[in-house]
């Protein structure tokens, strides 16, 4: 911390966004990783059919590409929500 109000506001500002960033990405990769584990390790299950042409490896590739537009869109909320007024009223 260096003393000043404003330098140390906004270094607490550019942590917020390094752990929102980070929880977010992990979040990502847990999806991605866990799908690909699941497809690499459990072919019996990816591979069964919920209908005719729609298995469940299908469906939940559906649900990690949505998941990762989720987890952009929340940052996008924090982001320009939170993130935008606290470093708009820093630099006044």
């Amino acid at each position: 911390m260096s003393g000043n109000p404003q330098e140390d506001a906004l270094e607490a500002l550019a942590a917020a966004r390094w752990r929102v960033a980070a929880v977010l990405t992990v979040a990502t990769l847990v999806a991605y990783f866990g799908f690909i584990l699941l497809v690499a390790f459990n072919k019996p299950l990816m591979g069964e059919q919920l209908t005719p042409g729609l298995s469940v490896g299908i469906v939940l590739g559906a649900v990690v590409i949505v998941t990762a537009w989720a987890l952009t869109g929340l940052y996008m909320l924090w982001a320009n929500g939170k993130y935008d007024r606290a470093l708009h009223q820093l630099r006044r």
